[in-house]
């Protein structure tokens, strides 16, 4: 793998944009012809993404992880070895031997994350390890702050300021369509999709039994907040694949802090409880030390599922996984 400075990245762009303002074209015999002949096809490239457009002289070969949201899609299409520093938490439990493999060779920065779960790390951090890419954006880290340096970001739609309308499986194949366009990896991208459709219509076959009701929730362990997510997270569409009708599918945000009272008022059939790293126990005591919801039907019944955040959101190959998961540990009992 080559190591490429930003300063180079920058160069090439810079290139790249003079021959394009110029009207100059690929020939045989001019020297526009032979720079062009050089570069790859389809390059430089810019692809629109959280209302900002993003610009790759060429496909990206150091990457910078700074969520596992990214890391099925760098899977399907073969270019997670283009992976030069992660951040962030990565549980295992995503991951397949191969891919687990792969990730375990890339050198961690840090893991360093607040009681919310969002990552910790400087600038200089980042920076220092020269990428052309760096995917997923963090607080203290803007794509503002990247462009200023000449590094571009990508990040999941949905974890977006503006988020999605109305997501749901058609924004992960769109996504791994998009990465396939800017690492040249679009004909790997199409057979991914084709496969990832399949899984998505035998999974969403009419259940049996009559339709029972749901919450997705991301309890603060140890204590805090309790959030939920409404018809604008991945959550919503999840649910109805998976035979439930989201009790918070009235309320048109992505995630929200939600009160014992309103929960209970609600009243779901089924709990499902996201939470970042660590053990599922403590996730599901988050939920049962809330005053005054041992009277919840979920709880009731024992119909709780934790769940790694990534497997629901935001929209990725995993939450084809989360799917399975949730009509695996529910199945069709009423």
């Amino acid at each position: 793998m080559t190591r490429r400075t930003t300063a180079a990245a920058l160069a090439a762009a810079a290139t790249a944009l003079v021959l394009t303002s110029c009207g100059l074209v690929a020939d045989d015999t001019g020297d526009a012809g032979d720079a062009a002949a050089d570069g790859p096809a389809g390059y430089p490239l810019t692809v629109r993404n959280c209302g900002a457009d993003v610009t790759f002289p060429a496909p990206p070969e150091r990457v910078v992880l700074l969520k596992s949201a990214a890391v099925p899609f760098l899977a399907q299409l073969g270019v997670l070895d283009r992976v030069t520093a992660r951040a962030g938490e990565y549980p295992r439990d995503y991951y397949d031997d191969a891919t687990w493999a792969q990730l375990e060779q890339v050198p961690a920065l840090t893991g360093e994350t607040d009681t919310s779960g969002h990552l910790q790390i400087s600038k200089e951090v980042v920076i220092g390890e020269e990428p052309d890419l760096v995917l997923g954006e963090v607080d203290n880290l803007s794509r503002s702050t990247l462009d200023s340096v000449g590094i571009p970001l990508l990040e999941e739609p949905a974890m977006c300021a503006e988020g999605v309308d109305e997501p749901g499986f058609d924004d992960v194949y769109a996504q791994l369509e998009l990465y396939g366009e800017v690492f040249d990896r679009e004909d790997e991208a199409a057979a991914a999709v084709e496969e990832l459709e399949r899984e998505v219509d035998a999974l969403t076959a009419a259940p049996a039994g009559e339709r029972r009701t749901a919450a997705v929730l991301y309890p603060t362990v140890g204590g805090g907040v309790t959030y939920a997510y409404g018809n604008r997270s991945m959550a919503h569409p999840l649910l109805e694949a998976a035979g439930f009708d989201n009790v918070f599918g009235d309320t048109g945000e992505r995630v929200f802090e939600v009160t014992s009272e309103e929960l209970l008022g609600r009243d779901p059939d089924v709990l499902v409880l996201l939470h970042s790293t660590g053990d599922p126990a403590d996730v599901v005591d988050a939920v049962t030390s809330l005053p005054g919801v041992e009277d919840l039907s979920a709880l009731r019944d024992d119909a709780v599922l934790p769940l790694l955040f990534n497997y629901v959101e935001p929209p990725t190959p995993l939450s084809v996984e989360g799917l399975a998961r949730l009509r695996d540990h529910f199945g069709d009992q009423p």
